[in-house]
């Protein structure tokens, strides 16, 4: 008899597209992702994946599966989310974090349109300059960019998302375009402070590639907003999120450099306490921002 339990946790396997970013959103090791997965091949007597050291794909029997499982899985959310609306369950408080520069420019937004449908829920959204500890600070939910924290808390990942190298047309002009990331220290860099890493220190990734430049320059703030406004206005190359800066790059008013190169990982994940993972208030604002930020992404790629 197969168990929901597993239909998660293949269907998020599939969706990480490697055992390692599973293992890395479920908060476990690659070999327990491993054995479990080869727990669920045995009891179901069949093959699920084809896996290889670059990449996994699905077998007939995986696709099978995973149509087949997400079809009862959604059941399943249909009728509990039917039965929490039929009881009235969908009261309380949700008290959320993130940082100054996403919280204020897309997720406040968001927020906003969840309170629309959800009249029964209060929002609190507390923005700081770095993620604040939820279990300390008596939060419900985090929303934090690249790999998360610790086995403390449950992460579900929102959005797929990478940060970038970028300059305004005017800078470039000005200055010139790099060819490689050893010339990053001879330009002008606009540096972000947002925790506690060393700050003008920018980790850079291409392929199997990997190196840390130090960086220089005249601009630097804890706000990266204020970074993105600099970086508009020719004062620098700056390093950000694609999300924030993915209408400018649209637009032409950034030029991304480097391309085959990028920052740190920087998926957004939303993250809550493991004492909360029962709470349908939690699970019902990650559905609705994996959904809300989806659309938004398929609008920006019309």
């Amino acid at each position: 008899m197969s168990d929901d339990s597993d239909l998660h946790f293949f269907a998020l396997v599939v969706r990480a597209g490697s055992l390692a970013a599973a293992a890395a959103e479920l908060g476990v090791t690659p070999p327990a992702v491993s054995r479990r997965l080869a727990g669920l091949e045995k009891r179901l007597g069949v093959g699920l994946l084809q896996r290889s050291t670059r990449r996994q794909s699905l077998t007939p029997a995986g696709q099978r599966y995973l149509e087949g499982g997400q079809s009862i899985l959604a059941e399943i959310r249909r009728l509990e989310m039917g039965l929490l609306e039929d009881a009235q369950a969908l009261r309380g408080v949700l008290r959320i974090n993130a940082t100054l520069g996403f919280g204020r420019r897309h997720l406040g937004a968001a927020l906003a349109a969840f309170a629309q449908q959800h009249p029964g829920v209060d929002v609190l959204l507390q923005l700081s300059d770095r993620p604040l500890d939820l279990i300390a600070e008596g939060l419900d939910l985090g929303i934090w960019f690249g790999t998360p924290p610790d086995a403390r808390v449950i992460a579900r990942r929102i959005l797929a998302n990478q940060r970038v190298l970028c300059a305004a047309p005017a800078y470039l002009a000005r200055r010139g375009t790099p060819s490689g990331p050893e010339q990053l220290a001879s330009h002008d860099c606009i540096v972000i402070r947002e925790n506690t890493r060393a700050y003008n220190h920018w980790p850079l990734f291409c392929a199997d590639a990997q190196l840390t430049c130090k960086v220089q320059g005249r601009m630097q703030t804890n706000h990266g907003e204020v970074a993105v406004d600099w970086a508009l206005a020719g004062l620098g190359i700056i390093l950000r999120s694609a999300w924030d800066v993915g209408q400018h790059l649209h637009s032409g008013r950034l030029v991304r450099i480097l391309p085959a190169w990028v920052g740190a990982p920087a998926d957004i994940y939303g993250v809550y306490p493991r004492q909360h993972q029962a709470s349908p208030l939690v699970g019902l604002l990650l559905d609705f921002l994996v959904t809300h930020f989806a659309a938004a992404v398929e609008e920006g790629d019309d």
